[in-house]
């Protein structure tokens, strides 16, 4: 079999949340177990760091990733979706899956891969694990899909657990509140490994105690402990309870949200060091400053260019958006452009609520299924009284603007992974 081939049978026998939405989730861990079997248990094999959360456990992951690799350490990093290549999906120390590994993989097990019928994402998650056990890496990051107690991600046994945050997304999976939401992603919590709360949201404080006590993981909830200050020129000083832990430190990650993720990030580093793995502050330092470089991360607050200003940021559900408006507005300029594109399964009312109404909007589709047709999300728009053009592809809409936009004009494409990872300079 060839690459694309292998591609090509993924795709079409296995149904992927990607391009398939919620008939490819299973309720149960059964098939990611059953081919983990036939592998002999490499997620056995392996130490691991868990990471769930409604936004920012992507960047979070690669945050993490880029410290231990600075550290010199072998790093194994699961992630999605990806946003150009399938590979993006399995890396290590930034470089990604071998075509030949992918093709070796598929060759051997593709008879019980058509037995089992595992989904696309059980079978990526079998296919990380056997890749990153083969590999020897020291450690791997592995970042959940949806949710956390039925992901297929959760047959690890984690050196330390981290949940990002707690947000409406997901919701017609998860459940419909943020406590509903929550007992899922507390599900990665596994007995004595210590689980980080890196978002702290008062109304879930208890239930996160019950659900650790429940499970016999030490709970760690981030409050007020980390103090970060801005500096001259980008900088930061990070402290915890007082005592400084990093000068003069900067980040590669551009986006204002990722600085809400770094005591949840820091606090997962400095368990690790307890449990004798050696990360000094100059390796943080170091890895924190170059996580785009050294892992391959693309898409969060991502400048394509400066004149004029053109941003591409995977932000997509209602908390990542305003996060990112608020971003936005600090930018001066003389025109704001919006390239906007969503999943069906959006609230698009809401989002289109926090966008500014002297923007001018472009509303563009792409190739993947689960994309909301142009003409539904021209209806939402006109609705919401907003100024648009229509494309039926992003760089389309990217070509057109940047052909009428000043130099001193801000370029925004947002809306959805699968928009982003289509755009042709990324």
């Amino acid at each position: 079999m060839k690459y694309h081939e292998c591609l090509d049978f993924l795709y079409l026998q296995l149904p992927s949340y990607q391009r398939s939405g919620r008939r490819a989730f299973k309720e149960n861990l059964d098939n990611t177990v059953a081919l983990l079997n036939v592998l002999d248990h490499p997620e056995h094999k392996i130490k691991c760091v868990h990471i769930a959360g409604t936004n920012g456990k992507g960047t979070s992951a690669h945050a993490i990733a880029a410290v231990l690799q600075a550290s010199d350490y072998k790093v194994g990093l699961y992630t999605s979706p990806h946003l150009k290549s399938f590979r993006e999906r399995i890396k290590i120390n930034g470089h990604q899956i071998d075509q030949n590994s992918i093709i070796d993989f598929v060759k051997k097990h593709k008879d019980i891969i058509k037995v089992i019928s595992p989904s696309f994402f059980e079978m990526t998650v079998a296919m990380a694990f056997d890749y990153f056990a083969t590999q020897k890496v020291d450690i791997a990051i592995v970042e959940t899909g949806l949710g956390g107690r039925l992901d297929s991600t959760n047959v690890i046994d984690p050196e330390v657990a981290l949940i990002t945050n707690i947000g409406l997304d997901h919701t017609d999976i998860l459940g419909d509140t943020l406590e509903k939401i929550a007992v899922e992603k507390a599900g990665i919590m596994k007995k004595n490994k210590p689980v980080i709360i890196g978002s702290f949201q008062n109304r879930l404080i208890d239930l996160f105690k019950v659900q650790a006590t429940e499970k016999e993981a030490p709970l760690i909830q981030l409050s007020d402990q980390y103090q970060i200050t801005p500096k001259a020129k980008g900088q930061y000083h990070i402290s915890k309870k007082d005592e400084l832990l990093l000068e003069e430190i900067s980040f590669d990650i551009k986006a204002k949200y990722f600085v809400k993720n770094i005591p949840g990030i820091l606090e997962v580093l400095l368990q690790l060091k307890k449990k004798g793995w050696k990360i000094s502050p100059d390796q943080m330092v170091s890895g924190l400053g170059e996580i785009t470089t050294s892992t391959g991360l693309k898409g969060r607050f991502q400048i394509l260019s400066n004149l004029p200003k053109i941003i591409a940021d995977v932000s997509h559900n209602l908390e990542g958006i305003i996060e990112l408006m608020d971003q936005i507005k600090m930018f001066e300029h003389k025109q704001l452009h919006i390239i906007y594109g969503a999943a069906k399964e959006r609230n698009i009312d809401e989002i289109f609520n926090q966008f500014p109404k002297e923007a001018q909007y472009y509303l563009t589709t792409g190739n993947n299924s689960r994309l909301l047709d142009l003409k539904s999300l021209a209806e939402i728009a006109e609705k919401n009284c907003l100024e648009k053009r229509e494309f039926l592809n992003v760089n389309l809409a990217l070509t057109f603007v940047k052909s009428i936009a000043d130099k001193d004009d801000v370029i925004l494409i947002t809306g959805s992974a699968f928009i982003i990872g289509e755009i042709d300079e990324l």
